[in-house]
């Protein structure tokens, strides 16, 4: 090899390996994405939900999505919110379809064995039965919906409720709340387990709707999940934003601003 071709070789090899640093910087430069998905089931306010601006333009709102708000903006980074089916978040998640869940969702042995929880943010009201107010008399303890037909949405811990402590009721399990409601109004179940804080919203939106006078035991509290194991190391951020939330009373505002635009919710 002489001596012009060996600088020929050298220049190619310089140019291969600039290439492949170049296309490196590129790949690490993707994966340090600006944005950090939020998986919801918008369909449960005050917690998360779908309203109409002065515009007609369909907006996010409710206590979880603040929360995701102020997650994404300690982080530096955009929200992207991915509305789905319930039952269908933490498989999601585990995907790596989205980066965290924020749905109203207590921690249950099924879902700590498939993700992982942050610190609780908030402690909800204890499940409550919405019932129609004409059927209201007829309720005063569990044993009083024995034989009826009670919905719940699915993969949740109100579903379980139904099934264990409603004992000898018929679960009507559904993948939207607001689907159970109209099967409630339009009197193709008896009754709906919900969390305290949604049966008493839906309640104050819906004439002819009560909360049945009956005790279904101690309020939970709600998490924000992430994949198992934390890959993309999100949850020390997240619980230092619930506890910052927490302490200067931001997660107050958010529940009182939820609860005044709960009445503007719509079918998603």
């Amino acid at each position: 090899m002489n001596n012009n071709t060996k600088k020929i070789v050298a220049l190619l090899l310089a140019a291969v390996i600039t290439l492949s640093f170049a296309a490196c910087a590129k790949k690490d430069a993707g994966e340090k994405s600006s944005s950090i998905s939020l998986g919801t089931s918008a369909d449960y306010p005050p917690f998360e939900f779908i309203y109409l601006d002065d515009n007609g333009g369909k907006q996010y709102a409710g206590i979880d999505i603040s929360l995701g708000q102020k997650i994404a903006e300690d982080m530096g980074k955009e929200l992207n919110i991915v509305n789905m089916n319930f039952d269908s978040l933490i498989a999601a998640l585990g995907k790596g379809e989205i980066d965290m869940v924020i749905a109203a969702m207590e921690i249950d042995e099924e879902r700590t064995d498939a993700a992982d929880a942050s610190e609780a943010y908030y402690t909800a009201l204890p499940d409550m039965i919405l019932v129609k107010e004409e059927n209201a008399g007829q309720y005063s303890s569990v044993d009083d919906f024995s034989g009826k037909s009670v919905g719940a949405q699915t993969g949740t811990t109100k579903a379980d409720v139904v099934t264990d402590v409603l004992t000898g009721a018929k679960l009507v399990g559904l993948t939207s709340v607001t689907d159970l409601v109209n099967e409630l109004v339009y009197d193709k179940c008896d009754a709906i387990v919900l969390d305290g804080a949604v049966a008493l919203q839906y309640a104050a939106s819906h004439d002819g709707l009560v909360v049945a006078d009956v005790e279904l035991g101690e309020a939970a509290p709600f998490v924000v999940w992430v994949q198992k194991g934390d890959p993309k190391g999100l949850l020390e951020s997240i619980n230092a934003t619930i506890a910052s939330a927490a302490e200067s009373g931001e997660i107050d505002k958010w529940i009182a601003e939820a609860d005044t635009l709960s009445d503007k919710a719509i079918e998603g």
